[in-house]
């Protein structure tokens, strides 16, 4: 029997139909069956996440949406920007927080640790003091090659009455300028201070004036012949000596002494010492040496020399000062020798990438000092003669004066025997300066450790 096309088509549709069937309720099971492990890991991760919530922790999930979505529309992505903007160097914020610190304590007082009161703001007089004013006019308006005279009386008076009476109790004061010298004080210091004030300012001394004289002599033989004319005065520096002549004698050893070969004289035959002034005596050399070396990789030799100078010679300073009548004098003697006697070298290596063998030198140098510093005090109608010893030669000698190095023909360092010769000229015209440049001006010195 014959079929239609349309009727084959039915039956075949039929036939398919409990195939599909069976293929969907096999599936169905295994579905099924994984359906309840599927539910309870989201049950799971469900309550997990509401024990974060109870606790204040926000899920890593979360965070993640959260941050991004409060980055900007118009910011770039975290791992498209550019390293120089996070990471910025360390050392910028600590200079930044070390500069902010510097200017919060430069704008804030500093804090004192000990208790500090105003005070009564009036001076204590428990102990008697007073005030007095001195008029030092007439001494300061006749000075005119130091630019603070009246330097000169404050020194005098700290060296009489002791530096540590200002400075303890009883309370003082003293201070002064060109017109006026002011103490407060007892009236024991204001009798020390007052004899001081007329010292200077008294006419009668106001032209008087001293020679000094700074010889050398190789071989210290002088004093056989010239001891019985010398009368000895004690001193208190070890290895100094001073003698006391008259000034006769005083001519004729100096005399006898110009005709030695090894006499020589460092000062002016007329170098003349105002009184009450301070005077230096100085004859110094400036010598040069290798102090350090450096390494420098860049640039040949692969090193740099540290230089470093050194003064040598001596310096001699004289402050004399009448009394008031005129008979004595009372005189400070300061004198400073500084010899460089050799400079010892010391090689070191300074290994470079051209010359892993180069070596340099170091100069390390061999110093002589001598330091002296007396009070004296004698009769004005003597001569005083301060032998300080065979100390390092004041002046320098300088092998290169010719542009060649001569060899040294003495094996040790010059030594010669020191004087210093004080005489009291009386009333003498002092010449004018003409610059207030003098060794001794005061505005270039200073004060430490002068008393």
């Amino acid at each position: 029997m014959l079929m239609s096309p349309r009727m084959l088509l039915v039956l075949l549709c039929t036939a398919c139909l409990p195939l599909s069937a069976t293929a969907q309720n096999e599936r169905e099971p295994a579905k099924a069956a994984t359906k309840p492990s599927d539910q309870r890991w989201r049950e799971s991760s469900r309550a997990t996440e509401d024990a974060s919530n109870d606790k204040g922790v926000v899920p890593r999930a979360r965070i993640r949406r959260e941050v991004a979505d409060t980055t900007p529309a118009d910011q770039p992505p975290a791992s498209r920007r550019s390293r120089t903007t996070d990471q910025k160097p360390r050392e910028v914020a600590t200079a930044k927080t070390d500069a902010a610190t510097e200017k919060a304590s430069a704008s804030e007082p500093r804090k004192p640790l000990a208790k500090v009161t105003s005070g009564k703001a009036v001076l204590p007089s428990g102990d008697g003091q007073v005030w007095r004013e001195y008029d030092i006019s007439g001494y300061t308006a006749r000075i005119a090659n130091t630019n603070r005279p009246e330097q000169s009386i404050i020194d005098w008076i700290l060296r009489e009455t002791g530096y540590e009476t200002w400075h303890s109790e009883p309370m003082g004061l003293l201070t002064a300028n060109k017109a006026t010298l002011t103490c407060y004080h007892t009236p024991e210091i204001q009798d020390l201070v007052g004899e001081i004030v007329d010292r200077y300012i008294n006419p009668e001394v106001e032209q008087q004036a001293f020679a000094l004289r700074v010889i050398t002599i190789d071989n210290p033989n002088w004093r056989a012949r010239a001891q019985r004319v010398m009368q000895a005065v004690p001193v208190e520096t070890q290895g100094v000596q001073a003698w006391l002549m008259h000034h006769e004698d005083a001519a004729l050893l100096m005399g006898e002494l110009r005709r030695r070969n090894d006499f020589r004289e460092h000062s002016s035959p007329n170098l003349m010492v105002a009184n009450g002034q301070s005077t230096v005596v100085s004859a110094m050399r400036t010598r040069s040496y290798i102090r350090d070396v450096s390494l420098k990789p860049i640039g040949w030799p692969g090193y740099e020399t540290g230089m470093a100078q050194i003064d040598e010679g001596f310096s001699l300073e004289l402050s004399p000062l009448l009394s008031l009548d005129g008979g004595m004098i009372d005189a400070i003697l300061k004198c400073n020798i500084d010899q460089v006697e050799k400079m010892r070298s010391v090689v070191i290596d300074v290994p470079t990438a051209n010359a892993p063998r180069q070596k340099t030198k170091l100069e390390v140098p061999q110093i002589s000092h001598c330091r002296v510093a007396e009070r004296f005090r004698w009769p004005a109608n003597q001569v005083l003669l301060i032998g300080l010893g065979v100390v390092a030669t004041p002046v320098p000698s300088d092998t290169k004066a010719l542009g060649i190095s001569l060899p040294q023909v003495v094996t040790g360092p010059a030594r010669a025997d020191l004087l210093v010769m004080i005489e009291a000229r009386g009333k003498v015209t002092l010449p004018a300066p003409t610059t207030a440049t003098k060794p001794g001006e005061t505005a270039t010195r200073t004060y430490n450790g002068r008393y």
